[in-house]
């Protein structure tokens, strides 16, 4: 039996910087407007992924790993400098509109709502952005405000809300128009314990109950434990590892915690990659 298609595909796809390098002094940095020293960073560096739907995968790695990156690269925020990157079969920074209608994202240091208005007016908007109908909107928002808790804080604007409370409103908007698929970029950054709480069992409801397919990056292994089955790490750019927890202990010596676990396999794993970054890049007769 032929396995469906997946909602996520990316081949071979990688993406490149130009970051200027300004010189030293008021000379130097005259010099740098003129003739700027030019390098380039390699953010993403030919990464194959296959998310089927209805998966909740965690996507980990070191800070600077290229994770956020990739998530910008399905969401079309960002283009891919080469390879190619596939949500629901259509490329996401050619497709922007049809993609964004069926996906939903929270960046956990950036909100959507807006600033000034009450939490219940943001959701309004929203509702007129992707032109929801009334009775789908009523329906996930009752819904959302009882698994989410927001009743208490909903008429309060978003700038006087609690870090916890503002993540819950922010998850609530990314899913009020029923995307597919949802990116959720360190959700639980800064949070207490109840809150983390809250927010892990509603993504364990709307993946059981509505099979949405959930992509999360996170440095809180207690989020891989609850969430995810399957683990996809990311270092220097590069897929080392696409599988499930029992898989990857194998690898490691130490199995206390999995923060210890993931600790040993990063410090093991980055270490081999420079090394082979260190050989790609020597120059020839003098390895």
């Amino acid at each position: 039996m032929d396995q469906p298609s997946p909602v996520i595909r990316t081949r071979g796809v990688r993406k490149t910087f130009r970051v200027a390098k300004r010189r030293p002094g008021l000379l130097g940095g005259l010099r740098s407007v003129v003739n700027p020293l030019v390098r380039e960073v390699v953010a993403v560096d030919g990464i194959n992924i296959d998310i089927q739907r209805g998966e909740m995968v965690a996507c980990l790695g070191p800070n600077g790993a290229g994770k956020s990156t990739t998530i910008k690269m399905l969401t079309g925020i960002l283009v891919p400098s080469s390879g190619k990157a596939e949500v629901f079969g259509m490329e996401p920074h050619r497709q922007r509109r049809a993609v964004a209608q069926r996906i939903g994202v929270v960046f956990g240091q950036r909100t959507q709502l807006w600033w000034d208005l009450p939490l219940r007016d943001s959701f309004d908007l929203l509702r007129h952005i992707y032109r929801i109908p009334p009775r789908r909107f009523a329906r996930n928002l009752a819904e959302f405000s009882e698994l989410l808790q927001l009743d208490e804080f909903i008429e309060t604007p978003v700038r006087q809300l609690s870090l916890g409370q503002r993540m819950r409103g922010d998850l609530a908007a990314a899913l009020l128009h029923d995307p597919e698929v949802v990116y959720l970029d360190e959700p639980t950054i800064g949070l207490d314990v109840v809150a983390k709480h809250r927010v892990r069992s509603f993504l364990r409801e709307l993946n059981r109950d509505r099979g949405v397919t959930v992509l999360l990056t996170t440095h809180d292994m207690s989020d891989v434990e609850r969430l995810c089955s399957r683990l996809v790490i990311i270092d220097h750019g590069r897929l080392l590892y696409d599988g499930g927890l029992d898989e990857l202990r194998a690898n490691v010596e130490d199995h206390s915690t999995l923060e210890d676990m993931m600790r040993q396999f990063y410090e093991r794993t980055s270490r081999e990659l420079l090394e082979e970054l260190e050989r790609d890049v020597m120059p020839t007769g003098l390895a």
